[in-house]
Formats: structure tokens, C-alpha cells, sequence
């Protein structure tokens, strides 16, 4: 195609917006509202799975050295350790530095323990985590083998829930966004035809006078994205103005709370890619559709 008659459909495209006010101010209303509401479902599922993840991450297996173990001893079952599958990193934990975290972490009854600093009960211990979450009961088995090990704990029965639940909540928030996602494509694409269906006469008439379906077609391709694109820039600017808002104003007191959001960028970059996206695929979907069937006269 001759870069002047693309020029030419682009024009037309832009003056069939003008010439059907109404029906293309639904169109893009339509394309607005459905695309925020995919937005901030997107931006919510997104942070949903970070704080999952960030929870995930931190399942570990601590394996409690024998009192009896000697140095020697130690240092070779920490070279054990190392060379188990799945393992990521091992970290030693004195039993001083385990007793500060346990009495650290039971806040204003900690005064209650500070005597068992006189005599610690507790084990030297190396702290465990694999390379995937998943992968942390596996690890545990196969560090429960070794020698010179009192015990190993990994907190299987809250692991596993912990798990469970995280699945579940992936797989909900898949189909929501998936669910919400076609429904706007659905609904817009829709709204577009109407739009299209309004000027069929139109149609039908270059039809009918020679002119070529490619012709005819190009006008409402680019009328559909820049419809689409239109309807595009208000949810993606209230998006981004709104989580910049939200994370300057959340972040810090959210991360105090062991729930920390995603940083503004790249996410809201990433959204605006996906409602920019779909904007332009409905757009042109639905005009091509709807023009399709009165090219057939």
C-alpha cells in the first residue's frame, strides 16, 4: 500500500470519530471503564502474588546440631549440607544468636525469658533454604539423614497449608483477571459494533459503486484503534497516578507489616503495556468484524 493512501485511511478514520460523536464517545466510554477495572484488578493480583511469594520465600529448614557434636564434626556437616540437592545457601546460628531471636520475637513477654540466658537451652543449628519453596520438604528429608543431627524442623503441617493456600489464591486470581479481561474484550468489542452497524449503508454503498473491500476496511481498522487507544489513556494515567499515590502514601507502613507493594516502576509500566494492548486489540477486533459482514453484497 502507497504510504499516501495510508495517509488517506488515517484521515478518514479520524474524521468517521468526528462524524459519529455520540456513538464513538461510547465506544471509547465503554473501552475506559472496563479497562480500569481491569487495571486495578491487575495491579491487585500482581501485589497479591509478590506478598505470597515474598511469604514462600521465607519457609526454611532449621537443622539442630547434636550437643554432642564437635567442632570437627560440625564443619563437616555443614560441608554435607552444602552439597545436598536443592540446597540453596546454609547458614550457621549459634544457639546465643537463636535464644536473641526467640526472646526478640515474643515482644512484651520477652522480660519473662531473659533468665534462660544463664543457661541456653537450645542447639547450635544451620538454617536451610532450597532453591524453590516447593523443594523445602525434600531438603528437609534429605538433611534428617545425616549424622550428628538432633533434629530437623521445617514447620511441615503449616508449610503445607501455607502452600495449599497460595495455589489456591493463584489460581482465583488468574481466572478473575482472565475472566474480567474477556469480558471487557467482549463488551467493548460490542459497544465498537454498534458504532460500525450505525453506518452500514455506508458500506454498502461504496460496496455497491466498486470500491475494493481493502479500501473500504482501512478507514475502520484505524478508527477501531485509535478507539481502542482512546479509551486506553484515562484508565492507564488514573492507574498510574493512583498506585504512585497509593505507594508513597502504604508503602512504608505496609513493609513494617511483612506485606510489601511492588515498586511503581516497572509495574505500573507493565500494566499500562497490557491496557494499552488490549485497548488496541478490541478496538481493531471489532471493527473488523462488524465490518466484515456488510462486505458481502
Amino acid at each position: 500500500m502507497k504510504s499516501r493512501t495510508l495517509v488517506r485511511h488515517g484521515k478518514e478514520g479520524m474524521k468517521n470519530i468526528g462524524r459519529n460523536g455520540w456513538m464513538s464517545f461510547a465506544s471509547i466510554s465503554a473501552v475506559t471503564i472496563m479497562l480500569l477495572v481491569v487495571g486495578v484488578f491487575l495491579l491487585l493480583i500482581m501485589n497479591m502474588n509478590h506478598f505470597m511469594s515474598s511469604v514462600e520465600e521465607d519457609v526454611e529448614v532449621r537443622v539442630y546440631i547434636d550437643v554432642t557434636a564437635s567442632d570437627q564434626e560440625q564443619e563437616e556437616l555443614e560441608e554435607e549440607l552444602k552439597q545436598l540437592e536443592n540446597v540453596d545457601s546454609v547458614t550457621y546460628l549459634s544457639k546465643d544468636e537463636g535464644l536473641d531471636q526467640l526472646i526478640n520475637s515474643l515482644g512484651d513477654n520477652s522480660e519473662a525469658f531473659e533468665s534462660l540466658r544463664d543457661e541456653n537451652p537450645l542447639n547450635d543449628a544451620f538454617i536451610l533454604q532450597a532453591t524453590s519453596p516447593q523443594l523445602t520438604e525434600n531438603v528437609a528429608e534429605q538433611a534428617q539423614e545425616l549424622p550428628n543431627i538432633e533434629r530437623v524442623d521445617f514447620g511441615e503441617q503449616v508449610v503445607e497449608q501455607l502452600f495449599n493456600v497460595t495455589n489456591v489464591l493463584r489460581i482465583i486470581g488468574v481466572v478473575l483477571v482472565l475472566g474480567l479481561m474477556f469480558t471487557a474484550m467482549f463488551l467493548i468489542s460490542n459497544t465498537i459494533k454498534l458504532t460500525i452497524v450505525a453506518r452500514q449503508k455506508e458500506i454498502q454503498i461504496m460496496k455497491l459503486v466498486g470500491a475494493a473491500n481493502g479500501f473500504i476496511r482501512w478507514p475502520f481498522f484505524i478508527e477501531g484503534l485509535l478507539l481502542g487507544v482512546a479509551g486506553s489513556v484515562i484508565p492507564i494515567a488514573v492507574m498510574t497516578g493512583g498506585y504512585h499515590y497509593l505507594y508513597d502514601a502504604y508503602a512504608d507502613r505496609l513493609s513494617l507489616n511483612f506485606a510489601e507493594m511492588l515498586p511503581v516502576f516497572p509495574l505500573t509500566l507493565q500494566v499500562s503495556l497490557v491496557l494499552l494492548g488490549i485497548g488496541i486489540l478490541v478496538g481493531i477486533w471489532g471493527s473488523i468484524t462488524s465490518v466484515r459482514k456488510f462486505l458481502k453484497v
